[in-house]
């Protein structure tokens, strides 16, 4: 599964088929309170299953006061 990761600005590839969002953060060694997954040009939940096919990027939260 290709995978965009924006903050380091590079393309990954994850060996698994189908996992979820959290899996899938957890798996690139990062925190799922500071990113969005984007599948499909769509933002979904940690919960929703990924796929092979999909385009997945993982965009960082930005966040200040």
């Amino acid at each position: 599964m290709q995978v965009f990761i924006e903050r380091e600005k590079k393309n990954v590839v994850v060996d698994a088929d189908k996992i979820d969002g959290l899996m899938l953060v957890k798996q690139l060694g990062l925190l799922i309170g500071e990113v969005l997954i984007v599948r499909n040009n769509e933002i979904v939940t940690e919960d929703v299953l990924l796929e092979k096919g999909d385009e997945i990027k993982i965009l960082s939260v930005i966040s200040g006061g």
